[in-house]
C-alpha cells in the first residue's frame, strides 16, 4: 500500500523545510503532514508505525537545524486550529499542544492568570515548550502544569496526571511522540498588573536578543550556574563567521544566518565556537537545537 493512500489530503511530498525554520536553511522533508483532527493524527503515527517511517515533530521552528540534504522522514505540524485551542477554567487553563506560546501567555494574562507571563518572549509552541521544560529567570513552564494528554508512538493516547511528570532543567519526562494537551493551573492576579508586569519584560528580553527580522537562533544550553552567551563572548567569538552565519554581536549565543547561509555553515560555526569556548574556557556547551 502506497504510503499516502488515505491521507492525500494531509500529505504533501518533498516538502520545504527551511520556511518552516527560523534560520531559514535546509532541505525538504519526505513528506510534510498537517493533520486537521486527532483522528487523522492518530492514523499518521499508526502509519509510519507499521511502515517503519521515521516521524518528527515541528512545531513553530525556533529550535531546529535541518541539513542542507533534507530529512528523510514525515515531518509533522500542528498548526490546524483544532491542536490550538486555549481554554480557561477558573484558574485552570487547558491548551492544545500546537497553541503558540505568545498567544497562550496573552490569554492567560488577559483572564488576570499569572505563571506564565514570565516565558514571554518565549518562542515556539506550547508542545515543544513542555517537551523541553522552557523557561528562564522567572520559572520553567513545568512547574504550572497539572496534566498532560500525550500520543505515544505506536498511536496510543494517555492521560499524565502531575504526580506522574518530572521537570529539570530544560528537560521533562514528557518523551512520548506528541503532547496534546496540557492543563495549567495558575495565580489570579489583576489583569491590569499582570499586563504591566508582561510589558517590562518583553522589553527586557527583547533588548538583549538579536532583531526580530533576523535569521536567527539560540544555540547552546546554559551550563549549570553560568551563561553560555557570557562563555562565548569571554572566549572572543562575538562576530565569529563561518561562510554567511555569524555569532550574533547582540548575545553571543545566538546564530545569525545571512542570506546565502546555508545549514553547514551553521554547523560549522557551532564546532568552533564548542572548540573555543572548551579550549578556552574548560567548559563543554551542550545544544539547545535539534539538528535533523
Amino acid at each position: 500500500m502506497p504510503f499516502a493512500t488515505g491521507l492525500e489530503s494531509i500529505l504533501t511530498a518533498d516538502a520545504p523545510l527551511a520556511e518552516r525554520t527560523w534560520f531559514g536553511v535546509g532541505g525538504s522533508a519526505s513528506w510534510l503532514a498537517q493533520p486537521t483532527d486527532l483522528e487523522e493524527l492518530v492514523t499518521l503515527v499508526k502509519r509510519c508505525r507499521d511502515e517503519g517511517a521515521t516521524i518528527r515533530m515541528l512545531g513553530g521552528g525556533s529550535n531546529v537545524l535541518v541539513g542542507d540534504s533534507g530529512v528523510d522522514a514525515v515531518i509533522t505540524s500542528l498548526d490546524h486550529p483544532a491542536f490550538q485551542s486555549v481554554t480557561v477554567e477558573g484558574d485552570r487553563v487547558r491548551v492544545g499542544g500546537g497553541a503558540v506560546m505568545a498567544t497562550v501567555i496573552n490569554e492567560t494574562v488577559r483572564a488576570g492568570l499569572s505563571g506564565l507571563d514570565p516565558l514571554i518572549g518565549i518562542p515556539g509552541v506550547v508542545g515543544a515548550a513542555l517537551h523541553h521544560n522552557a523557561g528562564g529567570r522567572g520559572g520553567d513552564i513545568g512547574q504550572w502544569v497539572v496534566e498532560a494528554t500525550v500520543l505515544t508512538r505506536s498511536g496510543e493516547t494517555i492521560v499524565r496526571q502531575r504526580d506522574e511528570l518530572v521537570f529539570a532543567y530544560r528537560e521533562s519526562s514528557l518523551d512520548e511522540l506528541v503532547i496534546l494537551e496540557t492543563v495549567f493551573q495558575l495565580e489570579p492576579v489583576d489583569p491590569a498588573v499582570l499586563t504591566k508586569r508582561m510589558q517590562k519584560q518583553w522589553i527586557v528580553s527583547k533588548a538583549s536578543q538579536p532583531m526580530s527580522h533576523q535569521r536567527t537562533g539560540q544555540i547552546f544550553r546554559n551550563p549549570r550556574g553560568m551563561s553560555a552567551g557570557m562563555l562565548i563572548d569571554q572566549a572572543g567569538l562575538k562576530g565569529a563567521s563561518s561562510g554567511a552565519a555569524e555569532v550574533s554581536q547582540q548575545h553571543a549565543n545566538f546564530i545569525v544566518a545571512s542570506d546565502g547561509a546555508t545549514a553547514s555553515d551553521i554547523l560549522k560555526l557551532i564546532d568552533n565556537v564548542r572548540d573555543r569556548v572548551r579550549q578556552r574556557m574548560g567548559v563543554e556547551l551542550e545544544l539547545a537545537i535539534e539538528i535533523w
